[in-house]
């Protein structure tokens, strides 16, 4: 369930109104949330009296009522505590969250786990999934790579009257294969024709350079192709470059047991269900996944901040792996209730893209075959 501002003509802007507070308000503030993230219930004066703050509970409770005001606390259901809204927590994580570096143990954990899950592509990224969903106690979320090496050789090869095989090898070796369907009677000229066309239009470009190009010659109808083969092409293009995510890039899910185990989870089960459901959307995920690929670094997604999690108040913490050109091919991270350990996923989810990215350029994994 999502929260939000009891007063909607408060401060549109929570940040600028956390700038304005004094230091007594922003430490109480910050008890509350930490409170919040350490036991997931709701925090009352008392509790953060009892926490070291050297205030009444009176005089607590009308700091309280400053930052429900502010949009940055909200009263869950008729309980007299609070607990930070989404735009409570984007605050507390952008102004007040200290981020380091991984522990040691973790970092041998992820050092460990993926260097020595084998040297296939699919693999590893697998392990990546989970290793985060277990050392975070969430759902771990990894985007295969996009093939972006130099294209060999295009080729249509029949495999029944009904469909054929979309053949792309890469200059790096990587095979990719597509299944077809073909309409009824296509002759096999039009699969020689269309296999020439691409390759004389492909070859030594990476497939996200040649492929607008090569569909705006086909629908505007430049290219000397019958109407036959003109399908083809697109139809292979599309296919290659995951255009339809199920069939080109995959998403790699693992730990959606461990959303089960959040306290509230229980009591909440909408909400876990409407999780469930968004994992089922891969290629919603994928398509949030894909802006980690414009950032520099890890991205932060807290509840209502983006469409897909508004009904479960999920959070996603999620970052870019690079190739060994230094490139961004992909990225992961995990997905799990807003009171997420921030201040340990953060870090644990960029090493693991470092480590990721690392095994990539030392090649020390490799891509192989995608079929």
């Amino acid at each position: 369930m999502t929260t939000a501002p009891r007063n909607p003509t408060g401060p549109a802007n929570p940040l600028s109104a956390f700038a304005a507070m004094d230091r007594r308000s922003r430490d109480i503030f910050r008890e509350i949330v930490q409170s919040y993230l350490d036991n997931g219930e709701p925090v009352g004066s008392r509790t953060i009296s009892r926490r070291g703050v050297a205030l009444s509970p009176a005089s607590i409770r009308n700091v309280m009522s400053d930052l429900t005001e502010m949009g940055l606390i909200d009263s869950p259901h008729t309980s007299a505590g609070r607990i930070p809204t989404h735009a409570g927590l984007r605050v507390f994580v952008d102004s007040l969250l200290q981020l380091g570096e991984p522990g040691e143990d973790d970092k041998r954990e992820i050092e460990r786990r993926l260097a020595g899950s084998g040297r296939r592509m699919e693999g590893v990224l697998s392990e990546a999934s989970e290793l985060l969903s277990g050392l975070v106690g969430g759902a771990g979320l990894v985007s295969t790579p996009t093939a972006d090496a130099p294209i060999r050789h295009v080729e249509f090869v029949r495999i029944s009257s009904e469909q054929a095989l979309a053949v792309i090898v890469h200059e790096s070796g990587e095979v990719e294969n597509r299944v077809l369907a073909l309409p009824a009677g296509l002759p096999a000229s039009a699969l020689v024709e269309a296999g020439n066309y691409l390759n004389a239009r492909t070859k030594g470009k990476s497939l996200a350079e040649a492929r607008e190009t090569v569909l705006d010659e086909v629908r505007s109808r430049k290219a000397l192709l019958d109407q036959t083969a003109a399908r083809l092409v697109e139809d292979g293009l599309a296919q290659w470059s995951g255009e339809d995510p199920q069939r080109g890039r995959s998403l790699i899910v693992r730990g959606r047991a461990n959303l089960l185990d959040d306290p509230r989870a229980a009591e909440d089960l909408d909400r876990v269900r409407d999780l469930f459901a968004e994992l089922e959307r891969s290629e919603n995920l994928l398509n949030v996944l894909d802006t980690a690929r414009d950032a520099a670094g890890v991205r932060l997604f807290i509840g209502s901040e983006n469409p897909l999690f508004s009904l479960s108040g999920s959070a996603m913490i999620v970052a870019p792996y690079m190739d060994g050109n230094r490139k961004i091919v992909g990225a992961l991270g995990v997905i799990g209730p807003t009171r997420l350990n921030y201040a340990r996923v953060i870090p644990m989810v960029d090493y693991t893209a470092q480590v990721v990215g690392r095994l990539l350029g030392e090649g020390r994994i490799a891509q192989g075959k995608r079929e």
